[in-house]
């Protein structure tokens, strides 16, 4: 059985490519003065906390962002915790997007069962790439982890680890989630008493 019993997870920070309005998926966008921003508030969050590994997405603004947050500790890159890619919408807005193609846009806001991003990866093998990268991540010999990675990663990382998708809101820049590992293997939204504070 894995050693790891808490995890963090953290959205990257802001880009130079607009992250926050625009979908760049596997493009690779550097971090922007906003995002370090945000990554230095999220090291202070995290604060003294002991993070036995950290890890990222290989992409730059998530490797940079992880450096920032993690206190500038060694960074490994995973590279199946990489974003899906849009196929055709990579690098557009919502506004542009529903602009350019309407039917498929209503198709993925009702969460048609099969949607598909147009020329993009498929989601069953995005979801199957994530689980690889998770695997690897839990065989780590660590008992906590940071991860700072994509929307669509941690949304499917929570998944896999409870079964569920994240509680609230869908994870913003710059915002976290933390899983905590009870004693018979199952995992939780959350942290117990004997968990030092992080992110709230």
């Amino acid at each position: 059985m894995t050693q790891l019993r808490h995890l963090i997870l953290v959205r990257h920070g802001e880009t130079d490519g607009e992250s926050s309005i625009r979908f760049h998926g596997s493009s690779d966008v550097a971090l922007s003065s906003e995002g370090a921003a945000q990554m230095r508030a999220v090291a202070g969050a995290i604060g003294d906390e002991t993070v036995g590994l950290v890890v990222s997405s290989p992409l730059q603004r998530a490797w940079r962002s992880a450096w920032i947050a993690g206190g500038g500790a060694p960074v490994r890159l995973e590279s199946d915790f990489r974003e899906i890619h849009f196929g055709r919408w990579e690098g557009l807005t919502r506004e542009e997007i529903q602009a350019a193609d309407p039917v498929l846009y209503e198709d993925w806001q009702n969460k048609t069962s099969a949607f598909e991003f147009p020329g993009g990866e498929p989601r069953a093998e995005f979801r199957e790439r994530v689980q690889k990268g998770l695997d690897r991540l839990l065989a780590a010999p660590v008992r906590s982890a940071l991860v700072v990675a994509h929307k669509g990663v941690i949304r499917t990382i929570v998944e896999l680890l409870t079964g569920s998708r994240p509680e609230g809101k869908q994870v913003q820049l710059g915002d976290g989630i933390e899983l905590t590992r009870r004693g018979d293997g199952t995992w939780f939204e959350g942290r117990n008493s004997s968990n030092p504070p992080g992110l709230d």
